[in-house]
Formats: C-alpha cells, structure tokens, sequence
C-alpha cells in the first residue's frame, strides 16, 4: 500500500502516540493530547496537515499526563494536572482536554480545581501549522513547505498558505488574547468548581472555509460523525460469544471500519467508500478499499456498494502515461492535497495498480451473491465490461505490470515494495511481471461475469467468459506450477521465467479457485510449514528463501489480510485445519498487541519470542487488517450465500458458542448460532436452501 510518488516506509510515528480517526481526517499527538512539533504529529484533513504544533501551557508549566481515554475513534479524552501550586505539597487542579476529530478539530478544555481556594491561572496554547502536504511530513520534507502566515483577528487565528490555498481559523469560547502563534486565556478557576474554554480548527481549502464536523453550533450528539456512529451501531450484527478474546477484536473491527468509511459531501444519502488506513492512507485506494469491502460483507454490505459505484466514477476513461490510466482501469488511490515536490500530482488519481481492476469485478460478483439488488448490478455493468474491456486488451493470456514512467510504483500488486518480488535466491525481479494472485483474480472476475450472463439469460456471453476462465486457468496451472518443487511460481517476468520465490501469494490463488485440485494438497502443505507459519500467521516469504528477513514490509513478515485470504483459500480446497490455526493465530496475535490487528507485525516465529513483534511503522487502524477477523469468521463458518439462486451454504468448524444476529442476507436479517450440539439458523425466506455442507472448491466456480 505504498503511496504512489515513491517508495519508502510510512514515517515512523512513536509508539506512544495517540491516533484519532474519523472519514477522511486525523490526528496524531502525544499522550498529553500535545502536538509537538518537529515530527509527524498533528491536525490532517484533506490530505493536508492543518496543525503541526497544539501545545497546552498552564502557568508556563507543561501538564502532567495521567490517562488517556479513547470512547470512539474520532474522541479521546487527555486526562492531567498541573504542577503543585504555591504552598502545596501535591497538584489540586486536574485538566481534561476532551477532543473531536473530524473536518478539523474542537478541543472542549476544563481545568477542575480540587481545593477550597479559587485558582489564578494562565493558560496558553501554542499554535503552529506547516500546512504541509501528507506526502511532504511522510518522507520527512515538511521543512520545505512554502511560506505559512499567521495572523490574529476578532475570533481567534486565521492561518493561511496562499500559495496552497490551505488554512485553517483556530475560533475560541471565550476569547482568548490572540497574537500570532499564542492564544492566552487568564482565568480564576472557582474553590471546587470548573473552568471550560471550547476551541475549533476549521479548515479553509480553496479559500472556502468549513465549519469543524464537531462544531459548536451544536451538541456533541448531533454531530453529522456521531449520528452516523449511532447508525452504523444500531444495524451492525450483534456477535456474541464466550471466546472473549473473538469478541473484543471483532469489536474493535466494527469500530475501526466504521471510522474509516469516506462519504462524499455532495452525494448525501450515498453510500461510503472505505480509506485504507491512519495515519497515511485516509483515502480511497483501489486494492485495499475493494479488500476491505469484500472481507467485511457479513457486517456490511453499503461498504462494498459504495465503494464501487465512486471507483466506477473514476474509471479510466483516457490514456495517461503519468497517472497510468487507461480505459476502464480501476484506480490504485486518489489525494486531495495541496500540489508539492512530494506528490506532484496528489489532486489527482493514479491508476498504477494491476490487481484493482479485477477486484472491481470480483467484488460486484460477491456482492450480487449476498444479494444486492439486481438494478444495482446493471447500473454498475458498463463499468464492469469496461474493466474486462481493460483486462482482456492486456492479457494473453496473462495480466502483467509495468510502469509507464519513473513516477510510478515499480511493483503494483498488494506487495508493492521496490524489493516485494523476487526470486528463491533473493535476486530482484523486474517488471514486466505477471502475478500469480492477479492471474486468480482475472479467473474469479472472469467467472463472475459469466455469473451476470447467466442471469440475465444470455448464454452466448455466458459460455465466452467461462471459455475465458478456462483458457487462463489451464494456462496458470500449466506455466506457474513448479512440479520439482511442489508450489506455484509467485509470478512470471517478462522473458515467462518463473518467480521461484516460495512466498503467500498462491494463497490468494486457492481463494479465488484457480488452482488444480491435484495440486492444492501440496500448496496447502507449503503454506503452513514451518518455513511460512509461525504460529501467528502465513509470512508473506518463507524463511527459506533468499531475500527472506522477518522485520521487512514484504519479505518476511505477516500481514492480517493476506492471512484471511489465505485461510478462506484453505477452507475452499477442505484443508480446515488450517484455516483453523491461521485463524486463531492471528486471533492471539491481535490478543497479545491489544485486541486490534495491526497493517503487519513481524515474521518472527512463535517459538522465538512467545509474542508477536510489532513492525514499527504499522498503520494502525488499518482497514484491511481490520476486515480480517470478520473474513476469519465467515471462513470458519463456511458460510457462502447465494442469494439470487435462493441458496446457503453453512457448516461451522473450530466455532462454539456464537451467535449472530442482524446478519444481512439479500432482504432479510438472519440469525445463526453454533452450539455445542450443532448449528441453527432462523430468519431466511422461504423457499432458501440451506446446506450444511461446505462448496466444492471448483464447481462452486462454476455452478
């Protein structure tokens, strides 16, 4: 998920910071709730760094960090005292700073006095902003930001970069004595009583300025973030269980997709896309945005829904060798910042990924499955034939990469690192290359279309898609199989060698069906040997191979989503054990790291350590690995809806006790509960199917 104008880890972060989330904005500060400048904290919104500095002062003096209080991703509550005052032995004042994240920024602060004597204090707030670009703090060059004036006026400070068309006004209640850089409010804070200030970040983006989402015009509950929040609580599923570790992060999941959904100011009552992830990728992206949808399908489906009909809006339509894109391309990700040597093309999309396009696909197939209306699937069709359109004119069979320019990533599949591919003995692979999870994916996209056809009757382009699902896959399974060494090539370069890399992507290939069975048996047996599984999870490469190194991005360590997709390969092809143990290894792992899985942790095996190792720059929340539980839950349940054929499939392994209410399939609520002596499920329509079976991995395609 590397961001597209270069090629680096995401700027580290520290790990005692306290991340804030909510749509498109953040905020990343310290344990006291200070901003301090000189490193990635701050205020970000529309790409766009709209606080470096927010530092409390009370009498000169820094605060005392006591606790920190997370009640919703986008509110945190900073808890502190002062300094012991003249004459006492220990601190009477406390401080509260309860903060809202979201289109900017409020800050409702209380100093509360303990004693039976009124408090003289001086309250400042340091206040500084670079408006730097994203990009600009992630590669360390926010010191280069062009000119940032601050000035004070009748409400507080206006900050502006006019060469940006960036700024933000700090508006407080009530009134400060402003200068540029400092707002100071002197107060007598009562024996046994309180003093509140409320201040506002808005953000002015091309000159128009808005009001912070947690405004003070109105309370906290009717904020457009918490209404939503309420919305997304009431219709979520309710999961209970007795593995209390299960329920503790797939709450956390639900939290973390709720406060990463993206909704478009100027489409009310549209569905939301999904971000990839805090504190780097708060945007929609092709790839991750299409995962995460597809994984999160048994909690909800307008994720999905949105996310394709805005990424069908920005389709390639036209050739751009800058940006990558072509027509009918899905794009990789798109930015909204302000244009910088960092990301000189950050107001625009960028296309330069290989796998969206089919995932585009894919996903509409899945979600007709769980049963979206058959109106939205023709409203998105043109988009559907355009991105075949796309595949099919690059495919011979294969779908290969590479970049059109310098610009671009050199890898564009999800390992997009510079070094993500490579060969057993660690030689770097050049592009052009063809993947093996792409290859799968072009199948199963190709398999969904002929899915549509059917459906609609016409057999004609129902059998020429199945001809094309055909053709590819006795052509994968012919030219990716290394029989000497019993797993499929990670890819093909462009000379047709095979990638002999042993690495998670055939995974992926089990997932989408495109492996042989006669084959599966060996792939399943590589995946969970002691060079790949750690007892935590699948390592993205195994231990064996030569560019192998457990604290990489893509060469080594573990990433949550890749394992899901693994274990729902696994179950797919019957190798439920498997599954089983990817499923509650990573469960443990997200135990040990707090009961949220990180974007990756490394590849250290389980025995070494007796605890999983963080990767230092991890984003976290991160939509995909937020996803994965949900997926790990629906792969144990063996659960496989489809709906239009008035079909279920559900046979429960390595699950006890749980029970689901509120699942969403086609038009109806279901429940199903696993107990001890079976399975039950009440609320679908008559006339439904239920099997307690699970699918064959190939007819299932095919069917």
């Amino acid at each position: 998920m590397n961001a597209w104008t270069f090629e680096s880890q995401p700027g580290a972060l520290g790990d005692t910071t306290v991340t804030l989330v909510e749509g498109g904005s953040f905020c990343v500060c310290s344990s006291s709730g200070d901003i301090v400048p000189g490193g990635a904290q701050g205020v970000y919104h529309a790409d766009t760094r709209l606080l470096s500095r927010w530092e409390l002062r009370v009498d000169e003096a820094r605060v005392e960090p006591l606790r920190v209080i997370t009640a919703e991703p986008y509110h945190a509550t900073f808890l502190g005292r002062t300094g012991p005052r003249p004459g006492q032995a220990e601190s009477t004042l406390m401080v509260i700073r309860d903060r809202y994240v979201g289109g900017g920024l409020r800050e409702d602060l209380t100093l509360r006095n303990m004693s039976d004597e009124a408090a003289g204090c001086v309250i400042t707030m340091h206040v500084g902003s670079d408006m730097a670009d994203l990009f600009e703090v992630k590669g360390g060059h926010a010191h280069h930001v062009s000119a940032v004036e601050t000035a004070a006026d009748t409400s507080g400070l206006l900050i502006s970069a006019p060469a940006r068309s960036r700024g933000a006004r700090v508006v407080t209640d009530p009134m400060p004595t402003a200068v540029p850089g400092l707002l100071t409010f002197r107060a007598v804070v009562p024996a046994r009583g309180e003093w509140v200030v409320t201040l506002q970040v808005n953000p002015i983006v091309e000159g128009e300025e808005t009001p912070a989402w947690f405004s003070t015009q109105h309370g906290i509950e009717h904020a457009e973030p918490a209404r939503r929040r309420a919305d997304w609580d009431r219709l979520s599923p309710v999961i209970t269980t007795s593995n209390r570790t299960l329920a503790q992060v797939l709450d956390r999941s639900r939290q973390d997709l709720g406060s990463l959904r993206l909704f478009e100011p100027d489409k009310p009552g549209e569905p939301p896309s999904v971000a990839a992830g805090a504190p780097w990728f708060m945007t929609l992206f092709g790839r991750d945005s299409l995962l995460t949808s597809w994984m999160a399908l048994p909690l909800d489906q307008s994720l999905a829904l949105g996310t394709l009909r805005r990424l069908a809006r920005l389709q390639g339509r036209a050739d751009d060798p800058l940006t990558e894109e072509e027509p009918g391309k899905i794009l990789h990700e798109i930015r909204l910042g302000a244009h910088s040597s960092a990301s000189p093309f950050s107001s625009h999309a960028y296309y330069g990924s290989v796998d969206s396009t089919p995932l585009f696909v894919m996903l509409l197939g899945e979600l007709r499955r769980w049963g979206v209306h058959e109106e939205l699937v023709e409203e998105l069709m043109p988009h559907v034939d355009a991105a075949l359109g796309w595949i099919t004119r690059s495919a011979d069979p294969f779908l290969y990469y590479r970049r059109k320019t310098d610009h671009g990533l050199l890898n564009q599949g999800w390992k997009d690192s510079f070094d993500g591919i490579n060969f057993a003995d660690g030689t770097l692979a050049r592009p052009p290359i063809a993947l093996a999870e792409v290859q799968g994916y072009v199948y199963a996209a190709y398999i969904a279309r002929a899915h549509f056809a059917e459906e609609a009757g016409d057999q004609a382009m129902e059998e020429h898609w199945k001809r094309h699902a055909e053709r590819i896959r006795e052509a994968f399974n012919e030219r990716f199989w290394l029989a000497d060494r019993g797993y499929y090539a990670m890819g093909l370069d462009g000379r047709g060698r095979p990638i002999d890399g042993l690495g998670s992507n055939m995974g992926h290939c089990l997932w989408t069906g495109i492996v042989d069975e006669d084959k599966a048996a060996s792939v399943a047996e590589h995946l969970m040997s002691p060079a790949m599984f750690t007892g935590y999870g699948v390592r993205t490469l195994a231990s064996t191979m030569g560019a192998y190194n457990p604290m990489s991005y893509h060469n080594g360590s573990i990433w949550p989503h890749d394992n899901a997709l693994v274990a729902a390969g696994l179950m797919r092809y019957g190798f439920a054990e498997g599954a089983r143990r990817i499923a509650f290894g990573l469960l443990d792992a997200a135990k040990a790291l707090g009961g949220r899985l990180p974007e990756l942790f490394c590849g250290f095996d389980r025995t070494e350590f007796g605890v999983p190792v963080p990767y230092p720059t991890s984003c976290s929340p991160q939509a995909w690995a937020a996803a994965a539980p949900i997926q790990l839950v629906r792969t144990l349940l063996r659960l496989d809806p489809w709906a239009p054929h008035d079909q279920v499939w559900l046979d429960p392994v390595g699950l006890k006790n749980l029970r689901i209410s509120g699942l969403q399939i086609g038009s109806s609520r279901v429940t199903i509960e696993v107990g001890d002596t079976g399975v039950s499920v009440t609320g679908l329509p008559e006339g439904v199917t239920l099997f307690h079976e699970p699918r064959s991995p190939v007819t299932a395609a095919l069917r």
